[in-house]
């Protein structure tokens, strides 16, 4: 489905991602483990044509998507929720989700049943939003725009325990409607009964791959990790 192949990528003449290759299959969930600053993030965002490239190849079911913008990359399946969240924040919640929605089986009443709480908040303005319902938000706006695979950059960062545990039920649930997910986090505890295989990264290469099963239990993984 996702292949990415010696890609270089950084943001302006700073290289940050040395000749990272990973593969996503149709209904997967990988992980992308590291450190903050290992370079999961840079790695998301070069997937969707938003940082500088240096070198390497991002290919969409064997599509090469070489210097396509992030915008064209959307329309052709990518869905990308990132970290900053990046809502409207004098929009409504309701209103959040219909400027991104694109036809297709993600409606946004589909949504507001997979985030029940999104639904009772409908009408309350971006910028009044918990960290925890922007989260959800950010999630559900990327889902209207219905995409052929989810890119997860760090979903748990800052949220409380009840809410960490929200998500991972919406990530099992898209993964058992078969949505590929590539989802980046540091969070082990979190990614490990999700993910199906993964990758670890440390200075933007990648040092490690396999099951996730198997790499969760390496101490090599949790001394990177630092747990």
């Amino acid at each position: 489905m996702l292949r990415v192949e010696d890609l270089r990528a950084g943001y302006g003449r700073i290289q940050v991602l040395h000749g990272v290759g990973l593969e996503l299959a149709a209904g997967e969930v990988v992980a992308l483990l590291g450190r903050n600053g290992a370079g999961k993030s840079t790695l998301l965002k070069a997937v969707m044509g938003m940082t500088a490239l240096f070198g390497g190849e991002v290919y969409l079911e064997k599509r090469p998507l070489g210097r396509l913008p992030a915008y064209a990359r959307s329309r052709l399946g990518l869905g990308y929720v990132p970290e900053e969240r990046r809502i409207f924040p004098e929009l409504s919640v309701r209103e959040n989700l219909e400027v991104a929605a694109r036809p297709g089986e993600w409606t946004v009443a589909r949504v507001f049943e997979l985030f029940p709480r999104l639904a009772e908040i409908q009408t309350r303005r971006g910028g009044l939003l918990s960290g925890g319902e922007q989260q959800m938000l950010t999630v559900a706006r990327t889902l209207v725009t219905n995409p052929r695979l989810l890119l997860l950059d760090e979903p748990t960062e800052g949220l409380a325990p009840i809410l960490v545990k929200t998500i991972a039920g919406v990530v099992a649930e898209l993964k058992a409607a078969g949505m590929p997910i590539l989802l980046a986090e540091q969070n082990l505890k979190f990614t490990a009964p999700l993910a199906d295989r993964a990758y670890v990264l440390e200075t933007g290469e990648v040092r490690m791959s396999g099951p996730m099963g198997a790499l969760a239990a390496d101490a090599r993984v949790r001394e990177l990790l630092s747990l």
